[in-house]
């Protein structure tokens, strides 16, 4: 496939939880390997810009196809979801549409908090994880950095990321309000991913509790992180049900495709507060049914507000006018690549006629000056076509027309555009 292939269009297919629960959200949401083995199927099959995010809030993926069905297969067949599922909670976006999701989700506009900056790390991460597979374009490259351009620009310039504004952030800010001495509690952390480890970052940062405990199933992982947060203490995966016996808060972020959290590692009659952050749940909901078990998961923690939640509400404009101003700077870019390709041709179409020129008046004129003609031929030729380019620039201009006349007259090759509209 080639992006100036017409019938290829942009699109972003997925779910989030503004249409599925966090149950549905699990069956859709897809592992890092599914990912991966998703990228590579598609590169396999021709389709050159893709990549995917999924997050505890949303499955998604966004590339170039030449009907969305395509990118739905793919999410579909490497989840546990089906077609007849997903119709009822998806959304599908086509080009400007699609552009325009990808910068509200890197802003934080989409979030399910207002403002959560955890999206942009694993939006990069996404697009990252593509470009090592080779399933990303040149399109997408610099839609996704003017993406983290904008984000960068709303977290410095906004206070729309103020307050709580991550999940992992909203945990701790759950504990905080809800569970008495909790600087004397003794919590463990089970799973450091991203999600994970931000949540065991703003334990440090926001209580005072010296008795965090860290399990991670790769345990390498968890003591390269005890490295540099000395206070935490890192236990292997075999001790994983006596850690939960001594401990009064656990939370999980695995991030694995089952339950990693059962019956089977809670005793009877244990008072237990579990977070669960996973996505899909890796916590067994049966547990809520257990006496002394509070179980807490990615939708009911988000429901929390703080003093801070009008104010990042105020933002939204604010938010909206600088993302306007980088979605200019990425139609500015698309429209130069449109018109590239006819102010190219039509130079070397003025070169030939300047080479055929010289050759004819060189036989007619005596002494004829040929350097000094090609110079002031040169010169004409760069005026017209920098004429050209700011008459294609013009915001008035149909550049299709302007493109398909100066084909004409100067008998150009059909020129297409490939334009997202």
């Amino acid at each position: 496939m080639s992006l100036n292939d017409l019938s290829l269009k942009l699109y972003n297919v997925g779910l989030s939880y503004k249409k599925a629960d966090v149950k549905m959200r699990g069956i859709f949401s897809i592992t890092k390997e599914d990912q991966l083995a998703l990228l590579k199927e598609a590169k396999d099959t021709g389709i050159e810009g893709i990549f995917v995010v999924s997050t505890c809030n949303r499955t998604e993926i966004t590339g170039f196809a030449k009907h969305p069905f395509e990118l739905i297969s793919l999410l579909v067949k490497y989840s546990k979801g089906n077609v007849e599922d997903f119709i009822n909670v998806s959304n599908v976006y086509k080009n400007k549409d699609a552009v325009n999701h990808l910068f509200n989700i890197g802003v934080g506009l989409e979030s399910q908090i207002l403002g959560d900056y955890e999206i942009v790390g694993q939006l990069k991460n996404s697009f990252l994880q593509a470009k090592k597979v080779g399933t990303t374009n040149a399109y997408l490259e610099r839609l996704i950095n003017l993406v983290l351009q904008a984000s960068k620009d709303v977290k410095n310039n906004t206070k729309l990321s103020s307050g709580t504004t991550s999940v992992s952030y909203a945990a701790i800010q759950y504990i905080i309000d809800n569970i008495s001495n909790y600087n004397e509690k003794k919590i463990l952390n089970f799973g450091l991913g991203d999600i994970g480890k931000n949540t065991c970052k703003n334990l440090l940062k926001y209580t005072n509790n010296q008795n965090v405990t860290l399990i991670n199933r790769t345990q390498d992982k968890a003591i390269r992180f005890k490295n540099e947060h000395s206070s935490i203490t890192v236990k292997d995966l075999s001790e994983l049900t006596q850690e939960i016996k001594d401990t009064e808060i656990l939370i999980v972020s695995t991030g694995a495709n089952f339950h990693t959290i059962t019956k089977d590692h809670i005793q009877k009659g244990k008072n237990l507060l579990i977070i669960d952050l996973s996505m899909p749940e890796n916590v067994d909901i049966t547990l809520k049914e257990q006496e002394g078990i509070t179980l807490i998961n990615v939708d009911e923690l988000s429901k929390i507000t703080d003093k801070t939640t009008d104010t990042r509400k105020q933002e939204i404009p604010i938010a909206e006018g600088i993302i306007k101003k980088y979605k200019e700077e990425f139609n500015d870019w698309i429209s130069y690549r449109k018109f590239v390709p006819a102010v190219n041709a039509l130079k070397e179409s003025l070169k030939s006629i300047q080479m055929n020129e010289i050759n004819f008046q060189r036989k007619k004129i005596n002494d004829f000056n040929e350097e000094q003609a090609e110079i002031i031929t040169s010169h004409m030729i760069q005026k017209i076509t920098t004429q050209f380019v700011k008459h294609l620039k013009n915001e008035d201009t149909a550049v299709d027309q302007s493109i398909e006349v100066v084909s004409k007259i100067f008998n150009l090759k059909e020129l297409s555009l490939n334009e997202n509209d």
